[in-house]
């Protein structure tokens, strides 16, 4: 009988806000074949509320439709409750933040974590300015 394994790291990144799109798959896959877990889940989790993960085709053309969309819901110049309350210039960041979500779980088969063909796992920092983002990576299986 197989025991379960859990492995963990982070992904650090130094990014530009106002929607800087990273790539995060490369680093994935390596966290996955790192962690010799053959099947289970990973879960990956960006730190902070003004970041958001998800998975897309990470293109240019689909990051500008995707910034566009994201302007369109809670655009940049709109008036925020949370910036009068704190007397800064990202409620947008908050909005689209919270909208997006902070984690994924992706299944972990035969040793990789499975993505489509055209699928990548991308993190997205809505801030007003750079940051340093943490990404945790938690993988469970056997």
């Amino acid at each position: 009988m197989d025991t379960l394994k859990v492995f963990h790291t982070t992904i650090r990144k130094e990014t530009r806000g106002n929607g800087h799109t990273i790539d995060l798959t490369s680093e994935l896959q390596a966290a996955v074949r790192e962690s010799g877990i053959q099947n289970g889940t990973v879960t990956l989790f960006v730190i902070g509320s003004t970041a958001g993960l998800t998975t897309m085709e990470f293109e240019p053309g689909l990051v500008s439709d995707l910034q566009r969309a994201f302007e369109a819901i809670a655009p940049t110049g709109a008036s925020y409750a949370h910036e009068a309350r704190w007397g800064d210039d990202n409620g947008h960041a908050h909005v689209r933040a919270s909208l997006l979500g902070p984690s994924l779980t992706i299944p972990v088969v035969q040793g990789q974590a499975t993505l489509g063909t055209w699928q990548q796992v991308v993190l997205i920092d809505f801030d007003t300015r750079p940051r340093q983002r943490q990404v945790v990576i938690q993988m469970m299986g056997q």
